[in-house]
């Protein structure tokens, strides 16, 4: 029930260099190879006139003869390897402080701009009166001896940085994440045909029985027992009320592990399992027939509804509806269409309580747009989008500066929906416009009433790239007159920007009335180098998937220091997401991060707690 290639293989080239790779000497390990030459050169530092002489050797390995002698500051300056300054310089103190030879191997610069490894032995050199007089250095060529170190350190390091596997599971359930298991439904769909159930799980409140917790032990309080369901209850057709009551909202995530084990029971051994959303369980059956499919399919839901789960704090059965795609071999519909068509499918079928809602062909692309699209107009009618705010906190001030507005979905029943997963969605069918344009004029409702708030909206790249949002954006802050230097428009790169022109246009049209740009999740996603030179951004957010372990991660280190270099050259203020222990926080200070976001300075919270209190009218009366 895995990906059949989860681990990745590495490439053979890389393989056969790992075993060609030289090894390791037993005096400590040192990798030993001849020398390029076997003849040892030579040069002399006298400290009477801070001179150094070579011999013909070293002359002849530097490709240029050094005219006559030069001083040692000319000789460190130009034949070292400017990285090796230091080290040479603490080497040739050493030796004439200690009166004692010293071995360190340094890179020497050629005239022709390359350069090569010697080995060299310092050894002082002493007058009649037993003074230190100077230093001898004796060296030897080690390129070839060092170039295959330098590659096995660099096969070590990309072998600890390249990860294991490029499957992601689900921390919850343990099964593939959405975006890995689109990945397989691809595959599936260029391998042959089969088929594609996406169940929905949530907790059957009139069979719910709590369990107590006396002297430190979980007891059970009775047995579980089928309850009549009166009156408000989910069998009503078409009347949902929540996801389950009596349970606590993170039990949710406990239940659908619970049903994932179930599945894993039922299962072949080549179908595979995913999350797909936040009450959601994929099942890819890939090669079965139709017949086949719809039988397995309706074994997996019956078993799922009959099922006593047992958690922490309950017992209870779970309400399951399917939908159950079929596909075909070069189909025009992706994984993505496919899981879309399902989803809809037992959203249908839970209207009218049926188990399992079949769909013997992918729908069409305008029917499934005209549908979900629908599904958005709905959800902005019925008040199932809200906003929440996280502060931003400048590292200078220490004070937040500024707040993030996020969205937040409930689905038809009332119970969370995955927001990346609806906007993912939307923008695939062109249908995410509309729900940037809601989050705009919430946000300027906000601003309007707080006129001391500085607020960061997210826009969809692809929105940002249609020519209607310019003129949209203009009239909504010319109506609720807005300051535009509270605004920051954000945009999200979970898809490209769809018309590079019209985004330069809106961006600069934005700049001019006073707003500012930012640039989400840059480091991963479509956000690119490119962008900073083609866009006027003046903030960049570091994706939190570089800073959440960067403490612990060299190779994240370094990438975080890149970004903040090349932002500060750019004149672009940075931002670090996900901040959340002192740690990251102190390290970020350090690397010159502007501003940070995290649950260590702040969690969302609902945009009503920044709204100014209602104002108290007072009665004239006495």
């Amino acid at each position: 029930m895995t990906a059949a290639d989860e681990r990745v293989p590495r490439p053979r080239a890389l393989r056969d260099r790992r075993a060609r790779r030289p090894h390791a000497a037993d005096n400590g390990g040192a990798v030993e190879l001849a020398s390029v030459t076997d003849e040892p050169v030579w040069f002399s530092y006298t400290v009477a006139g801070d001179t150094i002489v070579w011999s013909e050797g070293l002359r002849a390995l530097l490709g240029r003869p050094p005219t006559g002698n030069q001083i040692s500051q000319q000789v460190l300056a130009r034949y070292v390897h400017r990285d090796d300054h230091a080290r040479a310089l603490a080497a040739i103190t050493r030796a004439w402080t200690s009166r004692e030879s010293v071995r360190i191997t340094v890179r020497l610069m050629r005239a022709d701009g390359g350069w090569f490894d010697v080995d060299c032995r310092l050894e002082p050199t002493t007058g009649p009166d037993g003074g230190i007089t100077g230093v001898r250095g004796t060296l030897r060529d080690v390129s070839a001896r060092e170039r295959a170190r330098r590659e096995v350190d660099r096969l070590s390091r990309r072998g600890e940085t390249v990860l294991a596997s490029v499957i992601e599971r689900d921390p919850a359930t343990g099964l593939l994440n959405r975006a890995r298991f689109a990945d397989e439904v691809d595959r599936a769909l260029r391998r042959g045909g089969g088929a594609l159930l996406v169940v929905r799980i949530q907790p059957d409140r009139g069979m719910t029985e709590r369990t107590d917790r006396a002297d430190g032990q979980e007891g059970m309080r009775g047995q579980l027992r089928t309850t009549e369901r009166g009156e408000g209850h989910d069998d009503v057709p078409g009347q949902h009320r929540g996801d389950g009551e009596g349970i606590a909202p993170e039990r949710h995530a406990e239940l659908l592990h619970r049903a994932a084990r179930v599945l894993e029971g039922l299962v072949r051994p080549e179908d595979l399992l995913g999350r797909v959303g936040p009450h959601e369980i994929g099942v890819l059956l890939a090669g079965v027939s139709w017949t086949l499919a719809r039988r397995q399919a309706q074994l997996f839901v019956e078993a799922l509804r009959a099922h006593p789960f047992v958690l922490p704090d309950a017992w209870l059965r779970a309400r399951a509806w399917a939908g159950l795609v079929r596909f075909h071999p070069g189909a025009e519909a992706g994984s993505h269409d496919l899981l879309i068509d399902a989803e809809h499918a037992w959203r249908q079928g839970r209207g009218s309580d049926r188990p399992l809602t079949p769909v013997p062909q992918p729908v069409p692309a305008r029917d499934r747009q005209g549908t979900y699209r629908d599904r958005v107009a709905d959800a902005l009618g019925t008040d199932r989008f809200s906003l929440v705010a996280q502060p931003i906190v400048e590292l200078q001030t220490n004070a937040v500066a500024r707040y993030e507005l996020l969205l937040r979905v409930l689905d038809e029943t009332g119970g969370p929906q995955s927001p990346i997963q609806v906007l993912d969605t939307a923008e695939r069918l062109d249908a995410v416009y509309d729900i940037d344009l809601w989050v705009v004029e919430r946000a300027m409702q906000l601003a309007a009433e707080r006129d001391d708030l500085n607020l960061q909206i997210n826009l969809s790249g692809r929105s940002v790239g249609d020519p209607r949002l310019t003129a949209e954006v203009e009239g909504l802050i010319k109506r609720y007159e807005v300051n535009p230097e509270q605004l920051t428009f954000e945009i999200t790169e979970t898809a490209l920007i769809g018309n590079l022109s019209e985004a330069r246009h809106f961006a600069d049209r934005v700049r001019d009335l006073g707003c500012e740009l930012a640039l989400d999740d840059f480091g991963s996603g479509y956000a690119s180098f490119r962008y900073l030179r083609l866009l006027p951004i003046d903030l960049v957010k570091i994706d939190g998937e570089y800073v959440v372990n960067l403490v612990h991660s060299p190779q994240d280190q370094v990438l975080v220091r890149a970004l903040v270099q090349v932002c500060q050259a750019y004149g672009i203020h940075t931002v670090a997401e996900f901040v959340q222990d002192e740690p990251t926080l102190r390290m970020l200070r350090e690397f010159g991060v502007d501003y940070v976001q995290g649950y260590l300075v702040g969690r969302p919270e609902p945009v009503d707690a920044l709204r100014p209190p209602p104002r108290v009218r007072r009665s004239n009366r006495r």
